[in-house]
Parts: C-alpha cells; sequence; structure tokens
C-alpha cells in the first residue's frame, strides 16, 4: 500500500459524511506505518471503544469505511477466525465490524459486516509479522504467502463492495 496523508484519509471515506470524517481521529504515526506491508490501514478510535476505522486501496483508489463492533469481551476459550486474513484468535481478537452502507440505503439503516481482527493487523499476521495474543494462530496452508495477501485483498475488496 502506498502510503497515506491525513487528508487523503479523511477524504478517502464512502460511507459517511464528510463533516464526519473531518472530525474522526486519524493515527498519528502516520510517517512511522509499515506501509510496504500493509494491504489496508485500520485503526481504533480510543476515544470511542466501538468505533474502527479502515482504508484499503480499491483499484487503486484509497477508500476509507467507518466501522462499529461491540465491546463486550469473550472468554480467552472462545476461538474465532478472521474473515479477511482466516487468523484464529482467542477471546475477543475477532470481533463482528459492521459499516453502515453508503448513500440512500446507509442513511436508511442499511450496513453490512464481517468478522474481521479486532487489532485490524491482518496485513501483519498474514506475514508472519505479528502473532495473534493468547494462543490463536495461522493454519498451515499450501498457498503462498503471496496467495494468501491476494485473497486478504479479495476479500476486503468484496467486503467494500457489498457497502
Amino acid at each position: 500500500m502506498k502510503s497515506l496523508t491525513e487528508k487523503e484519509l479523511r477524504g478517502s471515506f464512502v460511507n459517511c459524511s464528510k463533516g464526519e470524517a473531518a472530525r474522526l481521529p486519524v493515527p498519528r504515526d502516520l510517517e512511522s506505518q509499515p506501509w510496504a506491508d500493509l494491504d489496508f490501514l485500520g485503526w481504533r478510535d480510543l476515544s470511542a471503544p466501538d468505533r474502527s476505522y479502515l482504508v484499503a486501496e480499491i483499484d487503486g483508489v484509497p477508500t476509507g469505511i467507518a466501522l462499529r463492533y461491540p465491546t463486550a469481551r469473550r472468554s480467552l476459550l472462545h476461538r474465532s477466525i478472521c474473515g479477511l486474513c482466516l487468523t484464529v484468535h482467542a477471546g475477543s481478537g475477532v470481533s463482528l465490524m459492521t459499516a453502515r452502507k453508503r448513500g440512500k440505503e446507509g442513511r436508511e439503516g442499511s450496513s453490512a459486516g464481517l468478522y474481521m481482527c479486532t487489532d485490524l493487523a491482518c496485513s501483519l499476521y498474514v506475514r508472519g509479522l505479528k502473532q495473534p495474543e493468547g494462543g490463536g494462530g495461522r493454519f498451515e496452508e499450501t498457498l503462498t504467502m503471496d496467495e494468501q495477501i491476494e485473497r486478504l485483498r479479495t476479500n476486503l475488496a468484496k467486503f467494500v463492495a457489498s457497502l
């Protein structure tokens, strides 16, 4: 993923108003993000524990989506799998992320959802640069890393297209 500025991030959101995009918090450490290892930039809103944001390049265009997820904690005995990167997490490591749809449907309350890594670090999990906490992990696969990365990008593009 190419590096993005704060202005580019704010201008990329497709499922919220320009005013909402102008007010949402953006990461302050954009210069230090591992852009070469990211398929999307995801971050949580520290002031609103049920919100997070994701910006990906879809067909070469930065596309941002505002997400919501439940903040309830799950037992460490509970395991879930991310629908983007297929990483298994214990406890609350995977959450159902929902995004308001674009346009009239979104204004009428329609949304789409996908189970994702709560920390939105899917790109790092696929590349083996981060390991899930609490006994989670990745399945041994016959796909190459490049094929797994392409699958993650395809899964993300399908989710964004559903909005």
